[in-house]
């Protein structure tokens, strides 16, 4: 091997020595950029983000399945798109802009880009701060229902998105398709107070 061939290939692994380092940090944050696996009907794809962060963040995957696993976050997309009214559909995409807003002015990024503490803060924030809805009796509300806001709204669908989903009300929660079994003509005793339920 000639001089200029040494020099040459030393040249090239010291470039790359310099080169690797930064092609891997490139790739890594590329990783961590949060990405939609679907396409949303109604929202774009930075609201899209902030609703999958949302539910993710309130119903993440433990020993059982997270709001992503049941496609909380398509659920609720599909809910916009196909059951609000045009006023109800501006409305919900300028609060998801304004949660935004508010997030990057305290945190200085928008909700899906925040570290998972960051996450839970404004959550904890939001739930101290926010009107709640009112306690029912028999499904009833009582009393006069203050408005409850973006956040607890959004809170509350993807609750009902998440537990009306099949995984979650067949494998999770207790999944009768039968409720109670009707016996005719049986003595009140062998019944028990089970009737005055």
């Amino acid at each position: 091997m000639n001089r200029r061939d040494a020099l040459r290939k030393t040249g090239m692994l010291a470039g790359s020595a310099v080169a690797i380092p930064s092609l891997f940090s490139l790739l890594q944050s590329c990783s961590q950029t949060p990405r939609l696996g679907w396409v949303p009907q109604f929202l774009n794809e930075d609201q899209a983000q902030f609703i999958s962060s949302f539910v993710d963040t309130i119903l993440p995957k433990t020993e059982t399945p997270g709001a992503l696993d049941v496609k909380t976050d398509i659920f609720l997309d599909l809910v916009y798109a196909k059951t609000y009214s045009t006023e109800g559909q501006a409305k919900v995409k300028a609060d998801i802009d304004q949660f935004n807003a508010d997030c990057k002015t305290k945190y200085g990024k928008v909700f899906a880009e925040l570290s998972s503490e960051d996450k839970t803060a404004c959550l904890k924030d939001q739930e101290a701060t926010t009107a709640t809805f009112n306690r029912g009796v028999w499904g009833t509300a009582v009393g006069a229902q203050e408005p409850v806001g973006f956040y607890r709204q959004l809170k509350s669908q993807a609750l009902w998105g998440y537990f009306s989903s099949e995984e979650i009300g067949k494998n999770v929660l207790s999944y009768d398709p039968i409720p109670g079994e009707y016996l005719g003509c049986i003595p009140v005793s062998e019944v028990g107070k089970v009737w005055s339920l």
